[in-house]
């Protein structure tokens, strides 16, 4: 880049307050609207799959340089060599070559420190990639397996024959999707762009016109950068270290912790509602019609959080399926489902090893593990709060509802507070933020928890006419 250029960068770069790395990175991943919107024209198959890897490697040098590209090549080709070696044990090697790979990066470009500092690198576009190649080769390790006994999304996703290098590469990179996701599979990626399935246009009603969805996708990325701006001078994450912090009561540190945890979040909001817009207008994003007279395209593949039901959740049980949405989508899938043994229901065990591998896979710092760790005692204590609202009979209404609000306000309460690890990230950070409120967040949630093996609720009655049938 020419002078004249760099300059032009640190200007503008300053001018909205992040590093000139950031601006790049920021600029090439708005450039995968246009460049997934561009993928439509492109004919054919392989010429759609080519352009797919092309363009993907290409933002990736732009945005981080070249080392990038040769960071995604490990995962990927392992992936692919174990799927066409070893396709009977390719998914266990994937998972954990891959994982492997992505920790060692974490730990040598400790990508949490330089994120908090205004840097960036490819660890997080890696992060994504990780996950892809994960559920494709253990996809194609399912493809063994007799079709019944299967759970639903194992049927759905299996893959029964390898795919092919250029689909697997273009799966991978297709049109930078892999910046910030969301994450999707191997079967949908391929019947789309084969144009089968939902995408067929021999079906009743064909894709549908991405553009409208596309445009509320980007209005809501302009509103959310707005939002993120305008709070982010007034809750910086350096207050909690400040003294003026300490000098702070109960209350008022406990209100700074909701505004610093509700501040960031805006800023996850505009990059996955970018995300969103460019796999919507590529069409990957339409996910089916719904049962409404005129019925109405949905774009749920493409969707990785639902604000309101983020900032209103009235369980923590439900957060999973609002927030980072593909992500825990493919926790569920590849672990949390995984681990749970035939004829037996799944328990705190597989929550909390499902809640470390999503920690591990954000990177080595004690505040992601703390976060995590947090957050399955969190769920875990708002299921219990549900059993005993669930307990209360329908003639006591207002009880139900009162214990429905103090569920909601439990979830506000336990989030916000649990969040700080996962933005200050260092363990004495972590624990002087938890501590400057007395662990209030750590300790109600046990509390809740223990009480729950004391007060067991009672299975609510069924009616005569359940009985009966």
């Amino acid at each position: 880049m020419g002078g004249e250029g760099l300059v032009g960068m640190e200007a503008a770069a300053a001018a909205i307050g992040v590093s000139v790395p950031v601006l790049r990175f920021l600029i090439c991943f708005v450039t995968t609207i246009p460049v997934s919107w561009a993928w439509r024209a492109v004919p054919g198959s392989f010429l759609k799959h080519l352009y797919s890897a092309l363009t993907g490697a290409a933002l990736s040098y732009l945005s981080f340089g070249f080392s990038s590209n040769l960071h995604f090549l490990v995962p990927m080709s392992l992936g692919y060599i174990f799927m066409v070696l070893f396709r009977r044990y390719c998914g266990i090697l994937t998972f954990f070559a891959a994982f492997g790979y992505l920790i060692g990066c974490h730990v040598y470009y400790m990508s949490g420190d330089a994120w908090k500092e205004g840097g960036i690198d490819a660890t997080g576009a890696l992060m994504v990639l990780t996950l892809k190649v994960i559920s494709c080769a253990i996809n194609y390790n399912d493809g063994l397996l007799k079709e019944e006994g299967l759970r639903e999304a194992q049927k759905k996703y299996r893959l029964l024959k390898c795919p092919s290098l250029i689909e697997y590469i273009g799966y991978c990179l297709c049109c930078g999707s892999h910046f910030a996701g969301p994450v999707y599979e191997m079967k949908d990626y391929l019947e789309w762009t084969e144009r089968k399935g939902l995408w067929s246009r021999d079906s009743k009603q064909g894709p549908p016109s991405p553009y409208g969805a596309t445009l509320r996708a980007l209005l809501q990325a302009a509103l959310c950068m707005g939002i993120y701006l305008y709070l982010v001078p007034y809750f910086p994450l350096s207050r909690f270290s400040e003294p003026i912090y300490q000098q702070w009561g109960f209350w008022k540190r406990l209100g700074y912790q909701y505004m610093s945890g509700f501040t960031a979040r805006w800023k996850y909001y505009f990059i996955w509602s970018i995300s969103e817009a460019a796999i919507i207008i590529c069409g990957l994003g339409f996910s089916g019609w719904t049962d409404t007279v005129p019925p109405k395209p949905k774009w749920d593949r493409a969707k990785n959080v639902d604000i309101i039901g983020v900032e209103l959740a009235n369980s923590a049980v439900g957060l999973p399926l609002v927030w980072n949405i593909q992500v825990s989508t493919w926790l569920r899938y590849y672990v949390y489902e995984r681990l749970i043994q035939k004829g037996k229901k799944p328990g705190f065990l597989q929550l909390l090893v499902t809640q470390t591998v999503s920690a591990v896979w954000h990177g080595l710092y004690a505040g992601y593990i703390i976060f995590f760790v947090q957050s399955a005692l969190m769920i875990a204590g708002s299921r219990a709060i549900y059993r005993w609202q669930q307990a209360i009979p329908p003639s006591m209404d207002m009880l139900r509802k009162v214990m429905g609000f103090i569920n909601f306000a439990y979830t506000v309460l336990v989030l916000n507070y649990s969040c700080i690890g996962f933005m200050v990230l260092s363990m004495h950070e972590t624990l002087a933020s938890y501590g400057s409120v007395y662990y209030v967040g750590t300790v109600i949630p046990v509390v809740v928890i223990l009480l729950s093996y004391i007060i067991k609720p009672s299975k609510p009655r069924r009616s005569q006419a359940h009985k009966d049938k």
